[in-house]
């Protein structure tokens, strides 16, 4: 067993990682990582890692271990160690997006060893383009005001006046709320813009990637307003409108030119659901790429909870 090299303690809850650990008594695993960029090439020299409970000691209710390498000039790096059934693994290398841990189930064993044996898992890894400074931050927001719009400001990041230190809407927030008991409600959230052309449409995240969108924003495809509604009963919840891991792509400070096409706008994401979520605004007119730099936030004395990490 190699040397303990990383202990963490999160809360109250004791939790450890090791590094190497392996369960000699428990059944043998080997998996296979290909890792490659979106165009299919394979990545040479990417750190390969599989990560697997083992039994905690005494003053942790919860440990993992890990096997790592890096890959070959195929994108292949061959792992093996023992553990329960369920492994994650991911990749990572300089000048791309890591991703995050994507799971594997073996399904049964035969002999000491879990099946399928070696199956080749995928791991598909971005390239870092060009990141920009953009205005990101996380907000949890609470509805200053019911049954009128609330405007909120994304280069300030607030609400504007009368409700916050914003100077112009960016983003319209408009809430009904019949509220007959604790758990008898209904509730209507009316997200819409201030300017012809502006709007906001969904995207979907395929892969585990640390940059969660497309590099690009959409030309084109956006939608005036989105409404979330929420309605529950004593007995049951009639609907749920809400989406943590949601991803939305905004254009907003549209203006038109006399046919009506975009003659400039800014463009943005979210990522999470109203009324919370990360947001990230690019600010040169009519740029659409939405490769954050986390190191050069535009928005100055965040608190830990708001500043935005991700890319």
């Amino acid at each position: 067993m190699k040397k303990l090299i990383t202990t963490l303690l999160i809360g109250s809850v004791g939790y450890l990682t090791f590094a190497q650990v392996e369960m000699t008594n428990a059944p043998q695993w080997q998996v296979t990582l290909r890792v490659t960029d979106e165009g299919g090439l394979p990545i040479a020299n990417a750190n390969g890692d599989a990560g697997y409970y083992i039994p905690p000691p005494p003053n942790a209710t919860e440990a993992e271990s890990h096997k790592t390498g890096l890959t070959d000039t195929n994108g292949i790096i061959v792992l093996t160690s023992h553990s329960g059934p369920a492994i994650w693994y991911n990749a990572d290398k300089a000048g791309y997006y890591s991703t995050s841990g994507s799971e594997f189930d073996f399904k049964n064993k035969v002999g000491n060893q879990w099946q399928p044996w070696n199956p080749t898992l995928e791991v598909r890894l971005k390239k870092v383009i060009n990141p920009i400074p953009m205005y990101a931050k996380s907000v949890n927001l609470g509805m200053p005001v019911f049954d009128k719009p609330a405007g909120f400001d994304l280069m300030v990041g607030d609400w504007v006046a009368p409700y916050g230190k914003g100077t112009r809407a960016d983003i319209l927030f408009t809430a009904h709320l019949d509220k007959r008991a604790q758990l008898d409600f209904d509730y209507k959230l009316t997200v819409n813009f201030p300017n012809k052309g502006d709007g906001i449409q969904m995207f979907s995240t395929p892969d585990n990637s640390g940059l969660r969108s497309p590099y690009e924003a959409p030309d084109n495809g956006y939608q005036p307003e989105v409404v979330r509604q929420n309605n529950e009963r004593p007995d049951k919840i009639l609907k749920y409108d809400n989406n943590p891991n949601g991803n939305y792509f905004f254009r907003v400070r549209t203006m038109l030119d006399e046919n009506g096409n975009v003659k400039s706008a800014l463009y943005g994401k979210i990522y999470g659901d109203f009324m919370k979520f990360k947001y990230y605004l690019n600010p040169t007119p009519n740029s659409r790429n939405m490769e954050f730099d986390p190191k050069h936030s535009l928005l100055g004395g965040l608190k830990s909870t708001e500043q935005v990490t991700a890319p």
